[in-house]
């Protein structure tokens, strides 16, 4: 078996791939030192790149570090896929989400990248089994997934295949880990991972409610963002529930609120997303923006995320005083 090289020699990055998660993550690289070479067929990709890497680069990233004006020598554009992971330490493939493109990419990556170089992909729900079965070194495959935007949200989901060798997952977490990243390791696969289940479970309710005539789009959303979403923001629903038990804690919430728990889930939806459904859809999440721009809306949630992570930081850090 093909040995990785530890995580502190990983020093050159190949990102395949610069759309919103190629670029994101181009611009964590950048802030810690790395360099970067980026690769994408698509037509004023390389410009777009560029302009995000700039606009974004005054902005802190995942451990609140900037990215500095001297990170964007150490950017490169390839035409070619084997001119991009040459020279590279570590593959984050940020390519479309569709199975035939990115198991073929696997393969090409696999023939022309050295075998102790770890190929993580970006894939929001693909399976490494699937992905890494036509290749001829399938032990250095790993899923890296990121949550969007990957320079600020520190979320990464790891998981392997059925080939993947543990040492690479344990590379790829020591790596992610030191860019200051919050990495989770699956213990085994699933179609969508584990942030996206959880997030398609509540939009299915969500949109079943909406469906209902329950409530509206705005509404649906306020009473994620203004009420369980900002415990969220701190611990998750398990913790939470902890805290919902009073002094008894988990045990005493599952003995007193199991019940109506268990009927709320009988009585959960299974919505059609139908084309009157999708319209409604549509039209309210149109009403809440309110006019605002794509590029606005995302640079109000930059904006939050800055300052939620900075709070936690800093109370991460009074913890340990």
């Amino acid at each position: 078996m093909t040995t990785p090289p530890a995580e502190s020699e990983i020093r050159r990055v190949a990102i395949v791939g610069a759309g919103a998660i190629g670029s994101s993550w181009t611009v964590l690289f950048l802030a810690h030192g790395l360099d970067v070479c980026v690769t994408d067929p698509a037509p004023g990709a390389e410009q777009r790149l560029r302009s995000f890497v700039e606009r974004t680069r005054p902005a802190p990233v995942a451990d609140g570090r900037h990215a500095t004006a001297r990170s964007s020598g150490r950017l490169q554009f390839a035409a070619s896929l084997a001119a991009a992971v040459r020279d590279a330490d570590f593959v984050q493939e940020c390519a479309p989400e569709r199975f035939d493109f990115k198991q073929q990419l696997f393969s090409e990556l696999d023939a022309i990248v050295p075998p102790t170089v770890v190929l993580a992909s970006s894939s929001s729900g693909l399976v490494m089994s699937k992905l890494q079965s036509d290749c001829r070194h399938p032990e250095r495959c790993v899923i890296g997934h990121p949550f969007n935007p990957p320079h600020l949200i520190p979320l990464v989901e790891l998981v392997g295949g059925n080939q993947t060798s543990p040492h690479f997952l344990d590379v790829a977490d020591r790596f992610y880990t030191r860019l200051g990243k919050r990495v989770i390791r699956l213990h085994k696969e699933v179609p969508g991972h584990v942030a996206n289940r959880l997030q398609a479970a509540l939009w299915r309710e969500a949109v079943h409610l909406v469906a209902e005539g329950v409530v509206s789009v705005a509404d649906v959303d306020a009473a994620v963002c203004w009420g369980p979403g900002l415990r969220w923001g701190l611990m998750g629903p398990n913790l939470v529930f902890h805290l919902g038990g009073g002094e008894g804690g988990i045990t005493h919430f599952l003995e007193h609120l199991s019940g109506p728990f268990s009927d709320w889930w009988a009585d959960l939806g299974d919505p059609k997303l139908t084309p009157e459904l999708r319209k409604k859809i549509v039209d309210g999440v149109h009403a809440e923006a309110a006019g605002r721009s794509i590029e606005a809306l995302a640079q109000q949630r930059d904006d939050f995320l800055v300052q939620l992570l900075a709070i936690r930081r800093s109370a991460a850090a009074s913890s340990l005083q």
